[in-house]
Formats: structure tokens, C-alpha cells, sequence
């Protein structure tokens, strides 16, 4: 998923934050956002979680997800 996120991260650079999180390193974030699964892809609107994927995602899905958010 690290190429595809970097990718979304260009291509809405100014629009939207695209950030990436190692789950060994932010525990407590894993255990309140309920990853049990690496990759995990969540999406935030004002703070609040608007769509979650477990598991590989296309950048396509990702891309669209976004769009609707924006």
C-alpha cells in the first residue's frame, strides 16, 4: 500500500492529509481506531472516521472515497 498512499499523497497534496502510521510505534492509536490488521486504510472527516478498509485497496477505491469527502 506505501506506493499507492505516497501516489494519493501527490495527487491531493493541498486538498486533503494523506499520512501514514506504524502501529508498533502508536499502540494506542491502533487500539482506539480498532486495526487488528496490517494494512489498515482509514479515512477522517473533521476528525471522524468516515470509511475503513482491512486489507489491500486500489488506488482507484481510495481515489474515489476521497473525492466523495472533498
Amino acid at each position: 500500500m506505501g506506493p499507492i498512499i505516497e501516489e494519493i499523497a501527490d495527487e491531493y497534496a493541498g486538498r486533503a492529509k494523506i499520512c501514514k502510521l506504524n502501529t508498533d510505534d502508536a499502540r494506542d492509536s491502533a487500539i482506539e481506531f480498532g486495526i487488528s490488521a496490517i494494512p489498515t486504510t482509514i479515512l477522517f472527516k473533521n476528525g471522524q472516521v468516515q470509511k475503513k478498509w482491512v486489507g489491500l485497496t486500489s488506488k482507484k477505491d481510495l481515489s474515489a472515497a476521497i473525492d466523495e469527502l472533498l
